[in-house]
């Protein structure tokens, strides 16, 4: 995010998600280990027409095995009819990382 050329709409939708993401407790339900926020301008079809519109795009840091928590966490407060959740793997990454996210999630 260009802290330089925020509007004023950039700035109350980064604090709705922050604001959000305080809401979701997947931290201190320890069912995520972190997260990165970053801004996005989508363009989408939704409902016969083109939309577009600022978002904000949030990657958790997290293990297959907490995905369904995860989800369930993120549907009870999303505002959007259909929003993207999904999972990306991690083919290959540092021990240290890998052990970090293994020793920071709930049993």
């Amino acid at each position: 995010m260009d802290i330089n050329n925020l509007t004023k709409e950039d700035v109350l939708n980064y604090l709705k998600i922050i604001e959000n993401m305080k809401k979701i407790t997947l931290l201190n339900k320890k069912l995520v280990v972190g997260c990165q926020i970053y801004n996005a301008d989508s363009i989408y079809r939704w409902k016969d027409n083109i939309d577009i519109e600022k978002e904000y795009r949030i990657e958790f840091r997290t293990k297959l095995s907490k995905y369904e928590e995860v989800e369930k966490e993120i549907r009870a407060l999303h505002d959007y009819e259909v929003c993207e959740i999904s999972a990306y793997e991690i083919v290959c990454g540092s021990k240290d990382f890998l052990n970090w996210i293994d020793n920071n999630l709930c049993e």
